[in-house]
């Protein structure tokens, strides 16, 4: 797996980005209006190449892939670029495929500007066109022909528009039109495809560009005495719209792969893009504007340019909305579509040979144990753990396999390790016991003593154990630095007293990882104490908490609970170390099985399901609704398969926050969306669809609060990458 762009392909991106920090700043961006052209811009772009990035070498350009063309288009629209530059980029294509060479070099020069016509002409005889009214040639598509229009000047003019770009209408359908030689349907319509990655590329670029001013803005901006970045209620939205931004980015860059690979879904995802590229900007540039305040809203700060170019870059193909009709009518309806071929791909979402050997061993374990019985057992939660499926997972070394094999694992890698435990869940089998326990294991080879290893790390090994966690008390919620639970410390024992909330599947495990107070009179994160704690010790009650969601948790009480020394972790006092290794080793998760089982059983439900005579699946609006989930789920897919190669080569660790918050509210809100479009049977639990997306409406609710809640990422995402002010106190 990679997600970094090549050596070449970050020199290609800081050519454009240093010639564009030049010729394409905030002031130039204002001298083009109101026409929104800039012909020395198109003259320095057209120098770098620009043009011809996809235009095949033996016809004069840089025979560039489609990913490399994407990586500039983002600069493009971090710069705002004036003029219809993906529409040139894929008309220059188009003529080199149609052998126009003369036009191609003139447009490569820089001397003609060419665009495209997005609709057919048959349909649309007048079409508004992006840089049409610049533009020394159109082309169009009737059925299969292409045909060239070269507009008169008269003919290019138009007047105001929404972000004064140099767009105007055209009438395509004129007698003195060229139709050019070849079979270029085809081409044209891989054009078009290649068009809408391109523009989602621009609208991720320049959705990024706003939030970093207003990012900017927020940290330097005084309200009532503090920095305005220190609210949430500016922080928070411009976190969650930095994750769908980047989301949105590696949304592309998975389609580009998948098209290269052939997958499947690839035409589905291609208007996609799009769609959730025009969403994110509208919603992003709308919140940068909104951190400026009235300020925001003069033409004397540059916000409003983004926030009006965001609007109308989509809009010359018309209502967006009308991609996730596209994409839905790809994936049910199996309409037609020809992805563009797009060159060398150096991004990869393959997980390799030994995540998919790994992948299998761990599917037929699972297809060899699972009875019926067993079956019937399962759940998402600690309830579906079994003692004896997780001793015989251990035996197989499947149950740690990213363990060293001293450990009991493989020494596999964690992409490996990832493959293996997306079988456990489709398989439906529950993973709460071993990923506790996993990380409480991870935490004693680390902090622990040679007894506590001996003792409990050694009975994980073997699967006889299992572990919870005790972090959060009553009073404190997710701040897990605010325990008060005290531990006092008489000859070699430590003596334990107070209560733990939440403590999930402390009814069945074997120990406790618990954070406690050992120094009430320093800051509350430095006089804290880890301790493994034996769940059969004398002085603890366990309490059952139940959840609407069909989930038991519990409160636990500790009452003089004694401890030896030798079950501390870390040093005394350094209990925040500890924790923080904790929560980093915790953070990062999502719920993309339950996700995806949950579009499968809707989609089930919408081809079993009439209405008004005719399944549910039929109807336009249904599939819209379905086909954003299937959207949702591709995006939690890259934003998860991202943390797993950050992890690996030692990235930024903020993406572990970025999937989890992205993950379960969009597990949230898609999950209240598909109740709504399968009522009233939704309501109770007679069909197993139905039933599954009852308890998926409940079960979502609480993945926005365990493992830290959203608020908490939205903090982390605010003060870590878009480097605001800290927000909590």
């Amino acid at each position: 797996m990679n997600f970094e762009p090549s050596e070449d392909q970050l020199m290609i991106v800081e050519s454009f980005g240093r010639f564009l920090d030049a010729n394409s700043s905030p002031a130039r961006v204002r001298a083009a209006l109101p026409t929104g052209f800039d012909p020395e811009l198109w003259r320095g772009i057209a120098a770098l190449g620009g043009f011809g990035m996809r235009v095949p070498e033996a016809a004069g350009g840089l025979g560039l892939g489609l990913l490399d063309t994407v990586l500039v288009m983002e600069e493009m629209g971090r710069a705002l670029a004036s003029g219809p530059v993906a529409e040139t980029i894929v008309a220059a294509r188009l003529l080199a495929e149609a052998g126009e060479l003369d036009l191609v070099n003139a447009v490569l020069d820089g001397n003609k500007i060419a665009t495209i016509a997005l609709h057919d002409i048959a349909e649309r005889p007048a079409q508004w066109v992006a840089g049409g009214a610049v533009a020394d040639i159109v082309l169009g598509r009737e059925g299969g022909g292409v045909y060239l229009i070269q507009p008169t000047a008269e003919e290019r003019h138009a007047g105001p528009n929404l972000a004064s770009t140099p767009i105007a209408e055209i009438r395509l359908d004129r007698e003195d039109r060229r139709k050019l030689t070849g079979n270029l349907g085809a081409a044209f319509a891989q054009g078009l495809e290649e068009w809408k990655l391109l523009t989602a590329a621009t609208l991720v670029g320049l959705s990024h560009q706003a939030i970093k001013l207003a990012s900017a803005y927020a940290s330097e901006r005084l309200q009532f005495g503090e920095f305005i970045g220190t609210y949430q209620a500016i922080s928070h939205p411009l976190a969650e719209h930095y994750v769908a931004s980047e989301g949105g980015r590696y949304l592309i860059w998975k389609t580009i792969r998948d098209i290269h690979d052939g997958a499947t879904d690839a035409a589905t995802e291609i208007p996609l893009c799009l769609w959730w590229a025009s969403q994110t900007a509208t919603l992003a540039v709308a919140q940068a504007l909104h951190s400026f305040g009235g300020y925001g809203l003069t033409t004397d700060y540059d916000i409003h340019l983004y926030n009006l170019r965001a609007k109308a870059i989509p809009l010359i193909l018309g209502d967006p909305q009308l991609l996730l009709d596209e994409a839905a009518n790809r994936r049910y309806e199996n309409a037609a579509a020809e992805p563009p071929d797009v060159g060398e791909v150096t991004i990869d979402f393959d997980l390799g040979e030994d995540a998919a050997a790994l992948a299998e061993e761990t599917d037929q374990f699972f297809r060899d144990t699972l009875t019926p019985e067993l079956k019937a057992k399962a759940h998402y939660s600690f309830a579906g753990h079994d003692p004896g499926v997780h001793k015989k997972l251990a035996e197989a070394r499947l149950l740690f396999p990213n363990w060293s094999a001293e450990m009991g694992g493989r020494g596999s890698s964690k992409y490996a390790a990832a493959a293996a435990f997306a079988k456990w869940e489709e398989h439906n089998w529950s993973g709460h016991a071993m990923a506790t326990t996993r990380m409480v294991g991870t935490i004693i080879s680390m902090f622990g003593s040679g007894e506590l290893k001996r003792d409990v790390l050694g009975k994980i090994i073997k699967g006889e154990a299992i572990c919870s966690l005790g972090y959060s008390e009553p009073h404190a919620g997710s701040d897990a630095f605010a325990a008060k639970t005290r531990a006092t410390k008489i000859g070699n024992e430590w003596h334990i007293d107070g209560q733990k909330m939440f403590t999930s599947g402390a009814n069945i495990a074997d120990y406790v990882m618990l954070l406690t107070r050992t120094d009430f009179d320093v800051p509350k994160h430095k006089g804290l104490t880890m301790f493994i704690v034996p769940l059969n010790s004398k002085g603890i009650t366990i309490q059952a908490v139940h959840t609407f969601q069909d989930e038991r948790t519990n409160i636990t009480f500790y009452d003089n609970v004694v401890v030896p020394d030798s079950y501390r972790l870390g040093e005394v006092n350094g209990g925040g170390k500890v924790t923080a290794a904790g929560l980093t080793l915790e953070h990062g998760g999502g719920f993309l099985s339950s996700q995806n089982r949950m579009l499968h059983e809707a989609e089930n439900f919408c081809r079993e399901t009439k209405r008004a005579g005719r399944p549910m699946i039929e109807q336009p609006q249904v599939k819209a609704r379905l086909i954003k989930v299937f959207a949702h789920n591709a995006l939690t897919y890259v934003i998860g398969n991202l943390v797993a190669w950050a992890h690996t080569n030692k990235k930024h660790h903020i993406v572990g926050s970025m999937s989890k918050l992205f993950s379960s509210e969009s597990f949230r809100i898609d999950a209240a969306d598909l109740l709504d479009l399968t009522a009233p049977e939704s309501l109770a639990s007679q069909s197993p669809s139905a039933a599954f997306l009852n308890l998926s409406y409940r079960h979502s609710q609480g993945t926005t609060i365990y493992g830290g809640t959203s608020e908490i990422h939205r903090s982390q995402i605010a003060e870590r990458a878009l480097k605001l002010p800290r927000s909590r106190r």
